[in-house]
């Protein structure tokens, strides 16, 4: 059943430079999406996939950003494909970003029917559910699918994401800080050129998030860089994440080594 107008709101992020309609109750965009964005890579004409892409916010930020970019925006729940798509026209980005209802779990072959081919990409982002299953899961289905991870959750989309990737393709996620042996891991196989970026929330705090950028087939060394600071000791906005957040700026992570 759609979302109803009354379910829905219609927030402004990158400083009013993207409208998103999304539900008002479950998973909502935060500043994970713009992060996990900022940190991807790509240039006018390639072709860009956002796995798990809910409303579509870290596609429709790295489109915005891109001109010229395709984006195609995957994701399994139906309501939120149909707000996807609403939002890629709602932002004059529909020439450029369509929304495909499919499960990242997929076998090659639905990818494809949907006409998303082996090897088509040049760049896959993601943000995959990343906090272990709780003892009591939320009532709420799409939070529970949007937060919680199984033991294969990671391995499973960059499966996908391999698949999907051309060769030399890259692959942007973002994940849990404290799951970082895991990232690490889980891109061990098929993935090198592994470049790290550690989000702080304050100075002096451990980091609570990680965004990976890696190279499909490469065998390059794995960098991590020097953290980013989202706020300093007074809650105040960084400069560079004012610029990240609301202005759209680039992460970084970005800059190329392969």
């Amino acid at each position: 059943m759609a979302v109803r107008a009354d379910e829905a709101s219609e927030d402004a992020v990158l400083g009013g430079r993207l409208l998103l309609r999304q539900p008002r109750r479950g998973h909502r965009v935060g500043h994970d999406a713009i992060l996990l964005a900022a940190a991807s890579r790509a240039r006018a004409g390639e072709h860009a996939v956002d796995l798990g892409a809910g409303v579509g916010a870290a596609g429709l930020a790295l489109a915005h950003r891109i001109e010229g970019l395709a984006v195609s925006l995957v994701e399994i729940n139906a309501d939120l494909t149909a707000l996807a798509g609403e939002n890629a026209a709602r932002n004059g980005l529909s020439s450029r970003v369509r929304a495909v209802c499919l499960d990242v779990a997929a076998p090659a072959a639905a990818f494809a029917a949907a006409g998303l081919a082996p090897g088509t990409a040049a760049l896959v982002l993601m943000n995959p559910p990343f906090n272990a299953a709780p003892q009591r899961a939320s009532p709420d289905p799409d939070r529970r699918i949007a937060h919680a991870a199984r033991e294969d959750t990671l391995r499973q989309w960059l499966r996908a994401a391999a698949r999907l990737l051309r060769p030399a393709g890259a692959v942007t996620l973002i994940w849990r800080a404290d799951g970082l042996e895991a990232v690490l891991a889980a891109l061990a196989t098929g993935f090198g050129a592994v470049t790290v970026l550690p989000v702080h929330p304050k100075p002096d705090a451990p980091a609570i998030r990680v965004l990976a950028r890696a190279v499909k087939g490469s065998r390059g060394p794995i960098v991590l860089l020097p953290g980013i600071v989202l706020a300093d000791a007074d809650g105040k906005p960084t400069p560079l994440a004012e610029a990240v957040l609301r202005e759209g700026a680039p992460l970084p992570l970005c800059d190329d080594r392969d």
